[in-house]
């Protein structure tokens, strides 16, 4: 039985992740944004690890939510899911920075960095991350006019960076990135072609399974197969860049080993 800690699961794939694993047995330890969503859990609550609440837009609340993970101790496995879509303006968090990156990105750097290193990570990224190439010269917005959908596909290729740093620099731990496709959920809309239960299944079984083929790292995965990520995220120039610039953003190290 392993313990997991999910990000962004009161709803949509984080919450299927965390539904599928719990059926499987294992602990499952939840984030809620508020307070407030945490009611949304529902039935789930009751069979989980805990739930841990902060606002990842917030750079206080994301250090309050790994030192609330770091109270329950060790997880074997953390599945980086929350983010967001489009936004209709750059926005900026109290920290000054553009919502998209600092949910997107600068969190799950900071968590990364933050709690306790565990046997897996899973970084949920998008096929979109092909379309944010070039952007490390204005990582928060401040000079470009803003583009929601350049924003997101740059978040989506910074954390497959990050998926690949770490498999990189911390070998015994497994550093994956993951493409869910695009998933029917309240992000991504009723049309949507991929159901929530393929949406989520690459992730869980990522990050609890003994099968041979799960056991890689830094991997770029779609619906159970790995495929080939933008050639920027794979190139360690281009990862240590990244993590020396958001290392300055958010004035949090990441261990080097």
């Amino acid at each position: 039985m392993a313990t997991i800690f999910i990000t962004g699961s009161t709803d949509g794939l984080g919450r299927a992740a965390a539904q599928s694993l719990a059926d499987q047995g294992h602990r499952v330890l939840l984030h809620a944004r508020s307070a407030g969503r945490t009611g949304a859990i529902g039935e789930l609550a009751s069979r989980s690890a805990g739930i841990v609440v902060g606002d990842l837009a917030r750079a206080a609340d994301v250090r309050s939510i790994a030192d609330q993970v770091n109270a329950i101790g060790r997880m074997d496995a953390i599945i980086h899911n929350a983010g967001v879509y489009t936004r209709p303006g750059r926005g900026a968090t109290p920290g000054g920075h553009a919502e998209t990156l600092a949910i997107n990105t600068l969190a799950p750097y900071m968590l990364t960095a933050l709690i306790e290193r565990p046997g897996r990570l899973v970084y949920l990224s998008s096929g979109l991350h092909r379309g944010g190439e070039g952007s490390l010269d204005d990582l928060d917005w401040k000079k470009r006019a803003w583009d929601s959908a350049k924003a997101y596909a740059e978040s989506k290729l910074h954390v497959v960076a990050l998926a690949f740093t770490l498999a990189r620099r911390w070998p015994k731990v497994l550093s994956n990135a993951v493409d869910p496709g695009w998933v029917r959920t309240k992000m991504g809309g009723a049309a949507a072609p991929v159901d929530l239960d393929t949406g989520q299944r690459t992730q869980a079984w990522l990050a609890v399974s003994e099968d041979p083929a799960a056991l890689v790292s830094g991997r770029y995965w779609h619906h159970l197969a790995q495929q080939q990520p933008a050639s920027e995220a794979a190139d360690p120039e281009f990862q240590d860049e990244l993590i020396e610039k958001l290392g300055r953003l958010t004035g949090v190290e990441l261990p080097q080993v």
